[in-house]
This record gives C-alpha cells, structure tokens and sequence, in this order.
C-alpha cells in the first residue's frame, strides 16, 4: 500500500465530523509508525532485552 493509500485509508477510517486536528494526527501517526517499521526491517530496532532493563529501571524493578 502507498503512502497515500495509507493516508486515505486512515482518513476514511475516521467519523464524519472528524476535525481537521483529528485528521492530521491519525495522519502524523500513521506515519510514524510506517517510519518505525522501516527502521526495524532495516535492522535499526533495539533489542527486546534491552528495552526490558530500560523500562525494569523506569519502574524500579
């Protein structure tokens, strides 16, 4: 799927009276999360046991 596609999709998805606000941020979002995936199918992800020690040391664990 496009980006645009993607976009449209997302949009579509939205209630009729969406504000303009909602639409850029499903659109900002989606985004996102397109850049992120990308980044770990380019192996640029962080280890899942590294993530654990980080959030193990946010909560004190």
């Amino acid at each position: 799927m496009t980006s645009k596609e993607s976009a449209l999709h997302a949009i579509e998805e939205l209630p009729d009276d969406a504000s303009w606000e909602d639409i850029l941020e499903r659109v900002h979002f989606m985004a996102g999360v397109r850049r992120r995936l990308a980044e770990l199918d380019a192996g640029k992800g962080i280890p899942h046991k590294e993530i654990r020690k980080e959030i193990a040391g946010w909560v004190g664990e």
